[in-house]
């Protein structure tokens, strides 16, 4: 077991930092990436695109993931409870 924190730098000198620089680093960079190609595809000016950060592992890559704009780390139970007041 790895614990899941941000390695001292990308270039691991041991496996423990080689898992937590793929995890951490590798995550922030397919996160960027993926972004970019979206806002490629949608012929969008990135400045006006918002990308929130969720989730229990969000503030892990905040300082990461150059396209964050927002963190919310209870997005998903907001939205669980909006549907929840509207049907009940």
């Amino acid at each position: 077991k790895v614990e899941l924190m941000r390695p001292r730098q990308a270039i691991a000198r041991n496996t423990v930092e080689a898992l937590q620089s793929g995890m951490v680093f590798g995550v922030a960079a397919q996160v960027d990436g993926l972004v970019a190609r979206m806002v490629a595809e949608l012929g969008v000016d990135p400045d006006e695109v918002r990308v929130v950060a969720t989730g229990h592992l969000a503030p892990l890559l905040l300082d990461e993931v150059d396209c964050f704009t927002d963190h919310e780390p209870w997005l998903t139970l907001q939205g669980l409870r909006l549907v929840f007041d509207r049907n009940c």
